[in-house]
C-alpha cells in the first residue's frame, strides 16, 4: 500500500537570502512566478519575510508593491505562500515593538500572505507567543518554528516541550528550522515522531540547509517519522550552503513509496534558466562563490554556511594584525586555512559558555565575534573575554529572551564586576509601543499610511531605510554599489562617479607599536565617517582620547543608512587606522584602544 503523500515548499526567497545579499527585482519575480506555477510539485512557496522587505528598500524599491505582485499568481493557482518572521524581532534584526508586530500581520495577510513562520533565535517561547496571537488574528496560519541545533541541552525531549508550549498558544503548524543544517537526522525524525504522537493535528515542516550534508538523511527521517511538508529549492542555487534540489529530494521520496507529485521538467529547465538570468542581471554580484560548495567543517562549529563569506571576510581582515603579532613573539604566521581552524575551535569553546544559543542570525554573529576577539586577544597573550560587544552583552543579561543553557560562572562573574544587570522578565516588556510616533512623523511629512497601512508598517519596522527609500537616496546608492560591483568584475560602468584613492595604513605596525592594544572593527562596508556631515577628509578622532565601552567613536556610511562604530572596552584611544571618507570593509580593523 503506497504511503501518505510528502509535499513540497520552494523557498524562492531563501534560496537568495543564504547565496548572496539582494532577492530579484519584482519585475522578475513575476517573470518566474509562471514557470513555479507550471512545475506542478509545489503546494507552497516561500514569498517574502525574512530580508524581502528590507532588501527592496535598500535597492529603492517598494516591498508592498512587490509582496502583493508576486503572491498574487500563487493564489490564483491555488498555491499557498509563507513568510518567515523572526518573533520579537520581526522582520528587522532587533527587537521590534507590539503594536508594530500585530500590524504587520494584518498587513502580509492583506498584501496575499497565507502563513507566517515565526521563530525565535533562543528558543524562548515568550518570544513566540505574541506571534502566533498576532499571525491568528490577522488571518495567517500560524507555523511556529524550532530553531535546530545539536548541543547537550538541545535534546529531543527540550523540544518536545518547547513544541508543547507553542501548540498551548494556538499555533496550527510546527518548523523544524535546520538552519545549519548540523541537526542529526536520526534526532530529527525522533523530534518529529514525538510532535505527531501528541500533537497528531499539528502539520510539520521541515527546512534544512545543506552546508554540512545531512539534509537529504534527514529529510528521509523526518518523512518516515510523519512530516508532512520539505523546503527545497531549484537550481542554481541549490545544494552548495542552501538547500537540497526538489528533483533530488522527490526521486528519493518516491523511492521510499511516498506519494509526490510529478516535476514539469520543461518549467523546471524555465525556472532554472530566469534564476541564471538573474543572476547574471546583477544579482550574481554579491554571491560568495563558495556558497556552492558543501563544507563537512561547519559539523562541529555549528554555524550557518550563509556566514562562511562574512566569516572569511572577518579573517582576512585580522590576519594581518594577528601575523604582526605573531612575528612579535617570535612564533610563526599563521595562514587562513589555520586560522580558520583555530576559529572554530574557538567557537565550540565559547557557544556552551554563553548558553548554547542556536546559531541563527543573530545569535550566530555575535558568538562567532566573540571567539574571533577571544583568539585576536590570546595571540596578543591577553585573557579570553577581554572584548565583547554591547549587542553579545544584552544577548547574554537575557534582554533578548533567555538561554537554553546556562551561562559559564567566569562570564557571570565578569558581568557583576562591570556593574551589568541580568533580566529576567518578558523581553517584549522591554520595547514600549511606538506606532503613534510613527503615525505623527508621517503627518508632518504629508505620506500617506498606504494601503492597509503598509507604507506606516514600512516607516515603523524600518524608518532609517523607509526614508532613504522616499527620499530616492537607497536607489542612487544601490546604483553606485553596482556600477562598483561590475567595475570589479570587468563590466562596463554604468553610473560613474570620482574615486579618491586614499593612501591604506599597515595593521601590522600598528600591532607591533602597539600589542596590548584591543583592535576596533569595522561593522560594515562603507565609507568611514569620524564625524557626520563633515567634508574634510582628514578628520579624525584625536588620538590619546579616553573613551569608555559602549560609547559610539565614529560612523559608517552604508548603502542602507548609518551604523556606528562602538568602542568595546575603556581606554585611550592610541590608534586611528583610517581617514574621513575612508572606503572600508567589514571586519577591518580601523582603530586601537589600549
Amino acid at each position: 500500500m503506497a504511503k501518505r503523500e510528502i509535499k513540497f515548499s520552494l523557498v524562492y526567497r531563501d534560496m537568495w537570502q543564504s547565496s548572496g545579499r539582494y532577492q530579484p527585482r519584482v519585475d522578475q519575480l513575476v517573470r518566474v512566478a509562471p514557470a513555479i506555477v507550471d512545475m506542478g510539485c509545489f503546494d507552497r512557496v516561500e514569498t517574502n519575510g525574512g530580508a524581502f522587505e528590507q532588501v527592496n528598500l535598500l535597492y529603492g524599491e517598494n516591498p508592498n508593491v512587490s509582496v502583493r505582485k508576486w503572491t498574487a499568481p500563487f493564489h490564483k493557482a491555488g498555491i499557498q505562500t509563507h513568510m518567515l518572521e523572526r518573533g520579537l524581532n520581526a522582520i528587522r534584526m532587533n527587537p521590534v515593538p507590539a503594536d508594530v508586530r500585530e500590524l504587520m500581520f494584518k498587513v502580509k495577510k492583506k498584501q496575499g500572505t497565507d502563513i507566517a513562520r515565526s521563530f525565535c533565535g533562543l528558543n524562548d517561547h515568550r518570544n513566540l507567543k505574541l506571534s502566533i496571537e498576532f499571525a491568528k488574528k490577522g488571518g495567517m496560519i500560524s507555523q511556529a518554528a524550532l530553531s535546530i541545533t545539536h548541543s547537550p541541552v538541545h535534546t529531543v525531549d527540550y523540544y518536545l516541550k518547547l513544541v508543547d508550549q507553542l501548540v498551548e498558544y494556538g499555533t496550527d503548524e510546527i518548523c523544524l528550522k535546520d538552519m545549519a543544517g548540523v541537526g542529526r537526522p536520526t534526532e530529527l525524525g525522533q523530534i518529529v515522531a514525538g510532535i505527531k504522537k501528541a500533537h497528531p493535528e499539528i502539520k510539520v515542516q521541515y527546512h534544512g540547509h545543506t552546508g554540512p550534508g545531512f539534509s537529504p538523511a534527514s529529510m528521509l527521517e523526518v518523512a518516515r517519522a510523519g512530516a508532512d511538508y520539505l523546503d527545497v529549492a531549484v537550481e542554481p542555487l541549490s545544494w552548495g550552503k542552501v538547500h537540497p534540489d526538489v528533483i533530488t529530494i522527490q526521486q528519493m521520496m518516491r523511492a521510499d513509496g511516498f506519494q509526490v507529485k510529478d516535476i514539469n521538467m520543461d518549467a523546471y529547465m524555465e525556472v532554472r534558466r530566469l534564476t541564471q538570468e538573474f543572476i547574471d542581471d546583477f544579482l550574481g554580484y554579491w554571491i560568495n562563490p563558495t556558497n556552492s560548495q558543501m563544507t563537512s567543517l561547519l559539523v562541529g562549529c555549528g554555524l550557518p554556511g550563509g556566514m562562511m563569506g562574512s566569516m572569511m571576510a572577518d579573517l582576512k581582515g585580522f590576519q594581518g594584525a594577528i601575523n604582526a603579532a605573531q612575528r612579535a613573539h617570535g612564533r610563526p604566521e599563521m595562514t587562513l586555512d589555520t586560522l580558520m581552524v583555530k576559529l572554530f575551535d574557538e567557537v565550540e569553546y565559547v557557544w556552551p559558555r554563553l548558553g548554547y544559543p542556536p546559531l541563527v542570525t543573530p545569535f550566530s554573529q555575535y558568538v562567532k565575534n566573540t571567539a574571533l576577539m577571544n583568539l585576536f586577544n590570546m595571540l596578543n597573550d591577553k585573557p579570553r573575554w577581554t572584548t565583547i560587544d554591547k549587542d553579545t552583552w544584552g544577548m547574554i543579561l537575557g534582554n533578548m529572551g533567555k538561554l537554553p543553557g546556562e551561562l559559564d560562572p567566569e562570564i557571570v562573574a565578569l558581568a557583576k564586576e562591570k556593574g551589568m544587570e541580568f533580566y529576567t522578565g518578558n523581553p517584549q516588556d522591554m520595547y514600549p509601543d511606538e506606532l503613534p510616533k510613527f503615525r505623527k512623523m508621517m503627518d508632518e511629512e504629508g505620506w500617506d499610511y498606504g494601503e492597509d497601512d503598509e507604507e506606516l508598517l514600512n516607516m515603523a519596522m524600518f524608518e532609517r531605510q523607509y526614508r532613504d527609500y522616499r527620499s530616492g537616496i537607497a536607489k542612487e546608492r544601490f546604483n553606485k554599489d553596482l556600477a562598483d560591483m561590475k567595475a570589479k568584475a570587468g563590466a562596463p560602468i554604468v553610473v560613474e562617479r570620482p574615486v579618491v584613492e586614499m593612501p591604506k595604513f599597515k595593521v601590522e605596525d600598528y600591532v607591533e607599536r602597539y600589542p596590548k592594544a584591543t583592535p576596533v572593527q569595522c561593522p560594515v562596508k562603507g565609507q568611514l565617517l569620524w564625524e557626520l556631515d563633515v567634508d574634510d577628509i582628514s578628520k579624525a578622532p584625536v588620538v590619546g582620547k579616553k573613551v569608555k565601552a559602549g560609547e559610539v567613536i565614529g560612523h559608517v556610511q552604508t548603502y542602507y543608512g548609518i551604523e556606528d562604530v562602538v568602542a568595546a572596552v575603556d581606554g585611550l584611544l592610541v590608534a586611528v587606522l583610517g581617514k574621513q571618507g575612508d572606503a572600508v570593509a567589514k571586519g577591518e580593523i580601523i582603530a586601537f584602544i589600549q
